[in-house]
């Protein structure tokens, strides 16, 4: 009999305002939080969450972090969590700070909650973390036994924080249903540790089906800095519903590219979902999708503001040897694009790479759509 898993986290709080109720929520699962948080994130949200937890009677213990989660930033956390007796960690901010309270709660044993402040991917209900090196670099994935006992996310932090934010999260969530198809006809297990389920592969699909609807909208409100009814679809697009499909549907291609851009230099300073985008562009020119198919997908993902082509990640068909790292990277044999329903090779992920760049050229200028723009990163 084959296997087919579904998870997901304990608690999900999405909606104008929630950040109030943070303490209500919190106080469910621990008495004494540890708040993982960088400088920035702190100065937005900081003065909401501790009178959240005031409300609770819990106390206020506050540790700063840096860009990325690395081993020693996790390392570092388990330390404070054993010298403060704390019951129940909680990443405020971006995906990396939410990857490393998930990896030292789970390293300390404790409970963990994720506080996104953007809705800029699905890292906050997965029961995984990503581990980067200090520069950046793709490490490895880190898997738990359970997903985080709560993700709380209001809508009008999201809607007070940068588009660019939206837009990569938007980036992120668009390459679930492509990858959970991609698994769905394959033989590949899902990040759960199974064969997907059809409710995982189902709400994959509502993921995509919803963006499509709503992304040019929502970021309309996102640059007012307002909420609606399209932002709160793509909030939970976003963050719920491709959470739940990427680990209880499947990766493929598209995040195993994404893994394989961050060890070219190049595209350093690049969100995740801006990565993934090209990732999944350079998937469906693997899999040889529907002409229409494809064009439809670099028309929209052009309107939205993320990259489906070399240049706008700093690279250029003639970088061969970053382009061979990359596709090395993403070929490895323990990564997700070995779930594609066919062989993948290096070589075939090099020329689909080079191929991406005239093919998103030639119909971004049958549309009217602006000629891409160099991405230079900034060392």
């Amino acid at each position: 009999m084959t296997e087919t898993v579904l998870i997901s986290p304990s608690r999900y709080v999405q909606g104008k305002g929630v950040m109030g109720q943070l303490g209500h929520h919190l106080a469910r699962i621990g008495s004494k939080p540890l708040l993982v948080a960088d400088d920035v994130v702190w100065g937005i949200v900081g003065d909401g969450v501790t009178e959240a937890l005031g409300q609770a009677d819990l106390p206020v213990a506050r540790e700063s972090f840096g860009t990325f989660a690395t081993a020693a930033a996790v390392d570092h956390l388990v330390e404070v969590i054993g010298s403060g007796g704390h019951d129940v960690i909680v990443g405020i901010g971006g995906g990396s700070a939410i990857d490393a309270a998930k990896s030292a709660g789970h390293l300390a044993k404790i409970r963990w909650a994720s506080v996104p402040t953007a809705a800029s991917s699905d890292a906050p209900t997965s029961a995984l973390a990503v581990i980067y090196t200090e520069e950046g670099e793709f490490v490895e994935y880190r898997f738990f036994p359970h997903n985080p006992d709560l993700v709380l996310i209001d809508t009008q932090v999201v809607a007070s924080a940068p588009a660019r934010f939206l837009v990569a999260g938007i980036g992120d969530a668009l390459a679930t249903w492509l990858e959970a198809r991609a698994t769905q006809r394959g033989q590949g297990s899902t990040m759960a540790g199974g064969r997907p389920t059809h409710t995982g592969t189902a709400l994959a699909r509502l993921s995509w089906e919803l963006l499509w609807g709503n992304a040019l909208e929502a970021l309309d409100a996102v640059r007012a800095g307002v909420v609606t009814p399209a932002l709160e679809a793509v909030v939970e697009a976003n963050t719920l519903l491709s959470g739940l499909g990427f680990e209880s549907g499947g990766l493929a291609a598209a995040h195993a590219i994404h893994n394989g851009l961050t060890a070219a230099p190049q595209t350093h300073g690049l969100t995740h979902g801006q990565k993934v985008n090209l990732g999944s562009t350079t998937q469906l020119v693997l899999e040889g999708a529907p002409s229409e198919e494809l064009e439809d997908f670099i028309v929209f993902t052009t309107r939205v503001g993320l990259p489906n082509t070399l240049t706008e990640v700093g690279l250029s068909p003639d970088d061969t040897a970053e382009l061979r790292a990359v596709a090395e990277a993403a070929t490895v044999p323990d990564e997700t694009i070995h779930t594609m329903p066919f062989p993948v090779t290096a070589d075939l992920v090099v020329d689909a790479l080079v191929a991406v760049e005239g093919i998103s050229r030639r119909v971004r200028s049958e549309h009217g759509l602006p000629e891409p723009e160099l991405y230079v990163a900034r060392h």
